[in-house]
């Protein structure tokens, strides 16, 4: 009902904004297979995180190998995702995404069956995981970089956002999930069907119309296009500015999850159970915030991500302030809400801003940015050792206060961005 709905507003319509519209994308073909996939692909990265480290913590018993084997997508992902941005822009892109999604079934396969022959180990984890941080690092762009392709100009926000909608209710459903599958059919079974959804993916995918074909660079060497990539952000002062909100977020806000344990533990003096909600919470703020900027369209974009600022470093203010595991429930509803803004808004205004033969490597950037998110919490840690976890969330807020009022103050431009 949904999608024959989305197909006459399509026709009906070229403004696709109102509550009406959030699922307007969807009523394009091409999108549609496109973000089935994408659903499906998350479904599994997020049933992989359940299972691997529960399997690597069965198998070790070691928190410190746990660390390393859950992080062990994110160097390959840092290292490579430039060059998926240059490739992005210089091949056509549904090859991209089918050749790294096959890729992903085969490694998820390959897992499963080493589990029931007995022969896996948490360095073969390990690897599987290295590999398919690399998988991302080249179909992220593209994926990324696709979307105008199908939909054109106007629906890029709309998309964008409905995309990390989809993000978001993975990470709400697919580990619970995945935690009843793996104890009723174990962790070979949880693999067999990652490897399933994936292959899904690779099919949705392969559906999809071969999308209009772009200027793509002369033909050169790949250091020398992703040095003209990095240029092109470099002679782009809104592209810059834009960047440097979503950092602002990144480093000051979207770690604050990884520092939840802390705050379960030490400051509400909870157990480890008490911690999903709050995970989901958020889950919750994030989709709801990706609905909304779904339904908007492209009104008043600029002011959106100002205030999302402004709610995070608000909600992180509360949390510090308020050491009540009930009212921290609600307030994560609040980070959630105040991180999608400015990440989800600021990838669909580079999208738009940039040339589409640089999309992909624009996309890369961006995914550098999510890749920073563990560095983030680096010297948060060390803050905590140190002064405590509610004197550091304390900064983080009134830092991420402090940065936005400067930029509601001086970035005229980015408040006029419709």
């Amino acid at each position: 009902f949904i999608i024959l709905s989305m197909e006459n507003k399509l026709q009906d319509s070229t403004r696709y904004s109102g509550w009406r519209y959030t699922f307007v994308s969807l009523g394009n073909r091409d999108f549609r297979l496109l973000w089935f996939g994408m659903v499906c692909m998350m479904g599994g990265f997020q049933m992989q995180g359940v299972a691997q480290n529960f399997l690597v913590y069965e198998i070790t018993g070691s928190a410190k190998i746990l660390g390393l084997v859950s992080g062990g997508w994110a160097f390959p992902m840092l290292c490579l995702a430039l060059f998926g941005g240059a490739i992005a822009d210089r091949m056509d892109r549904k090859p991209i995404i089918q050749i790294s999604q096959g890729i992903s079934v085969i490694i998820s396969l390959s897992v499963a069956v080493s589990i029931l022959t007995g022969t896996v180990t948490w360095v073969y984890l390990l690897v599987a995981s290295a590999l398919q941080g690399t998988m991302f690092a080249f179909t992220g762009p593209a994926r990324q970089a696709i979307i105008p392709q199908l939909v054109g100009r106007d629906l890029i926000t709309n998309s964008i956002a409905l995309n990390s909608a989809a993000m978001s209710s993975m990470s709400l459903i697919a580990p619970a999930i995945a935690g009843v599958l793996y104890a009723v059919i174990g962790p070979e079974g949880v693999y067999f069907v990652m490897g399933g959804l994936w292959l899904i993916a690779v099919t949705l995918t392969t559906a999809i119309h071969k999308p209009p074909k772009f200027a793509k660079p002369p033909s050169s060497d790949i250091f020398r296009d992703i040095k003209a990539g990095l240029s092109y952000v470099l002679h782009d002062t809104q592209i810059l500015v834009l960047l440097g909100v979503m950092l602002v977020t990144v480093l000051l806000s979207m770690p604050f999850q990884f520092l939840l344990p802390v705050f379960v533990k030490d400051v509400y003096g909870l157990e480890s159970e008490a911690m999903g909600l709050l995970v989901s919470m958020i889950g919750l703020g994030s989709l709801t915030g990706s609905l909304i900027i779904a339904s908007r369209g492209r009104s008043r974009r600029g002011l959106l991500v100002i205030i999302g600022g402004f709610l995070s470093a608000i909600s992180l203010m509360l949390i510090a302030l308020v050491p009540i595991y009930w009212a921290s429930v609600f307030i994560m509803v609040l980070v959630g809400l105040g991180n999608v803004a400015p990440m989800a808004i600021i990838t669909a205004l580079i999208m738009e801003r940039s040339d589409e033969q640089y999309r992909g490597r624009m996309m890369s950037i961006v995914m550098l940015m999510w890749g920073l998110i563990p560095l983030g919490v680096l010297p948060l840690g060390f803050s905590v050792d140190i002064f405590g976890g509610r004197e550091t969330v304390t900064f983080m807020g009134i830092a991420m206060f402090v940065i936005f009022s400067l930029i509601l103050l001086t970035q005229s431009r980015l408040r006029g961005i419709q």
